[in-house]
C-alpha cells in the first residue's frame, strides 16, 4: 500500500471531510487530493521520471503537504530540507542529492539564492499557488513499487557531513499505521502541528498518520506561544506535539487559565528528555489530557518505541516499550545481545527501517546489519521491558528538539586561521535543555575575540548550531592516547540567554 492510495480513498469516501487547516484556509480531502494531482501532473508534464529527486525548501503550510503528496503521486522522490540550515549546509545537500527540481518559499529565498543554478527548475511559492489554482489536471498514475524510494531526508552524522536517509513507500505507509495505532487516532482527531514538517517527526509521526486515519491536520508555520494557545482552542485540536521546552513556555503563560481545552486528549513529546517535575505539572494542569513520549530516529522513519500515559510518571526517563511490528535488541561491541539491565547499543528491526543512505554504501553497511538498524544510541531494558536511553549518539547535542553534532561546529571553527584546536560540547540550558559551547586553543601569537568567532559561525551554520559562548584554553584535556576528554569540559552552570 501507499499513503497516496490512502489519500485517494479518503477523497472518494469522505470528500467533504476536513483534511488541512492553515491560517484560516481549509482543504477537504477532495481538495487536498486534487491539489496533489496538480503538482504531480505538472511534474509529469515537465518530463521528470522515476528516480528523480525533488527538493522541498518550504516552511509549514498547506502547500507543503500538497507538494509532499504530489511528488509521490508522480512516482518521484520528495526531499524536504531543514529551512534553518545555513547556505553552505544547504548547498552541500543540493549537490550531494543531485536533485532535479526545487520547490521553495520566497520568504526564505536568501538562504538558497546562491544555489538556485544547481537545478533544472526552481518553483517558488508564487508559482506553486499558480499550479494549485490551475483548472486542468494532467495526471496519469505511474507504475510504482512499494520498495521504491518515496522520501529522502538528510540527517547529520558523526562524520560531520549530512547523510540522505532513503525511505520507501512501504516505510512511510507502515509508519503511519504504527503511529496512528499507538496514539489511537481516528477520523475525529485534529492534530495540531507547529513543529517543522521538514523534520521526519512532523511529517511521518504526526501529519501523515493523522491523515492515514482520515483526521484533520492543523498546521501552524512555527511555534508562537500566544498564537499557539489561541489556535489550540479555536481549532478544537485533539492532539498536540511539542518538545519539552515548548511545554515549559506554554505552562508559564499566565493566560493559560483563561482558555478551555476540552477538545484536547493527548500531549505528545520527544526529541529530548522531559523531567518528572514537568510531566507532573503538565498532568496536574491538564488532568483530562494524556501524555505520551515518542522515540525514534530518521533512519526508522522515526518509529521505535513509546511510553504511554499510564507509565508517564512511574517510568520517568524511559522511552517505553517497542511499538507494534517493531523489535528492539541491545548489543555489545561484538554484536552480542547483552543481559537484562546491562547497557548496549539499541538496534531496531521492522518495516519502518530505512532502505539505506543515498549514495553512501559504506555508511549503509555500517548501519544496517542483517535486517537490524544500529541506532548509535545506548540503552538498557528494565525487568518490565521498558527501554531507557543512557546515552545518545556519541556527543550529540539536542537544543530544543534540534539535533546538533559537535563535529559539524568544530569543522567550522577549524576554518578560522587563528584556532589551533577546538572542541564543542553540550551544556545545560534552562529553556532549550542544552546548547553548544565551544572551547578553543589559539595558535601561538594569534588573537581573536569570542564575538568574532561567533560571528563567523553564524555565517556558516544554522542559528541553533551556533555556540552560546566560547571559552579559551591553553590546551584541550586529553587521555593517554590523545583523545579529547569532552566529559571534563561539560560541568558548567545552566545558562538562560
Amino acid at each position: 500500500m501507499f499513503i497516496t492510495n490512502v489519500l485517494a480513498q479518503h477523497a472518494k469516501n469522505q470528500p467533504n471531510e476536513l483534511a488541512i487547516v492553515f491560517e484560516g484556509n481549509k482543504w477537504t480531502y477532495s481538495e487536498l487530493y486534487e491539489n496533489a494531482k496538480k503538482i504531480a501532473g505538472y511534474l509529469q508534464k515537465q518530463g521528470y521520471k522515476k528516480g528523480d529527486i525533488i527538493a522541498q525548501f518550504m516552511l509549514n503550510s498547506d502547500a507543503f503537504m500538497a507538494v509532499y503528496y504530489g511528488v509521490q503521486l508522480a512516482g518521484l522522490t520528495i526531499m524536504p530540507i531543514n529551512t534553518k540550515l545555513a547556505p553552505p549546509e544547504v548547498e552541500y545537500i543540493f549537490k550531494n542529492s543531485e536533485a532535479k527540481v526545487l520547490f521553495y518559499d520566497e520568504k526564505i529565498e536568501q538562504t538558497i539564492e546562491g544555489s538556485l543554478h544547481s537545478f533544472n527548475e526552481q518553483i517558488n511559492s508564487t508559482k506553486i499557488r499558480d499550479i494549485l489554482n490551475a483548472d486542468e489536471i494532467h495526471f496519469n498514475s505511474p507504475p510504482v513499487n512499494e520498495e521504491d524510494t518515496a522520501v529522502v531526508m538528510y540527517t547529520s552524522g558523526t562524520t560531520g557531513k549530512p547523510k540522505g536517509v532513503m525511505l520507501s513507500h512501504k516505510n512511510i505507509y507502515e509508519t503511519a499505521d504504527i503511529w496512528s495505532e499507538s496514539m489511537n487516532m481516528t477520523a475525529n482527531d485534529r492534530m495540531y502541528i507547529c513543529t517543522p514538517l521538514f523534520h521526519c517527526a512532523g511529517s511521518h509521526v504526526f501529519a501523515v498518520p493523522t491523515m492515514y486515519r482520515g483526521g484533520a491536520v492543523i498546521i501552524e508555520e512555527a511555534f508562537s506561544p500566544d498564537r499557539t494557545l489561541k489556535n489550540l482552542v479555536e481549532t478544537k485540536a485533539s492532539i498536540f506535539f511539542g518538545v519539552p521546552a515548548m511545554y515549559t513556555i506554554l505552562l508559564n503563560k499566565p493566560e493559560l487559565k483563561n482558555y478551555n481545552f476540552e477538545h484536547l486528549r493527548l500531549f505528545c513529546y520527544g526529541a529530548a528528555p522531559m523531567p518528572y517535575e514537568l510531566v507532573k505539572r503538565l498532568k496536574d494542569t491538564f488532568p483530562n489530557v494524556k501524555v505520551q513520549n515518542l522515540y525514534g530516529q530518521t533512519e526508522n522513519t522515526p518509529a521505535a518505541s513509546s511510553l504511554t500515559d499510564e507509565h508517564a510518571l512511574t517510568k520517568i526517563g524511559s522511552v517505553g516499550r517497542p511499538l507494534s511490528k517493531t523489535e528492539i535488541k541491545l548489543v555489545d561491541a561484538y554484536g552480542e545481545e547483552v543481559s537484562l539491565g546491562e547497557v548496549g547499543e539499541i538496534c531496531v528491526k521492522g518495516p519502518q527501517v530505512m532502505k539505506g543512505y543515498l549514495r553512501n554504501p559504506e555508511e549503509t553497511a555500517n548501519t544496517l546489519q542483517n535486517g537490524w538498524l544500529l541506532s548509535g544510541d545506548l540503552g538498557r531494558f528494565d525487568e518490565e521491558g521498558f527501554l531507557f536511553i543512557v546515552d545518545r549518539k556519541k556527543d550529540m547535542i539536542i537544543r530544543g528538539g534540534e539535533n546538533i553534532y559537535p563535529i559539524e561546529v568544530e569543522e567550522v571553527l577549524y576554518q578560522i586561521p587563528q584556532i589551533l584546536e577546538a572542541a564543542v560540547v553540550g551544556v545545560p540550558h534552562e529553556v532549550y535543555g542544552e546548547v553548544p559551547k565551544a572551547f578553543a586553543v589559539l595558535k601561538e601569537g594569534a588573537s581573536i575575540t569570542e564575538e568574532e568567532i561567533l560571528s563567523y559561525c553564524a555565517t556558516q551554520l544554522a542559528k541553533y548550531k551556533v555556540p552560546l559562548e566560547v571559552e579559551f584554553l591553553d590546551q584541550l584535556p586529553r587521555n593517554a592516547s590523545g583523545k579529547v576528554l569532552k566529559h571534563t569540559l561539560k560541568p558548567i552552570e545552566s545558562k538562560t540567554t
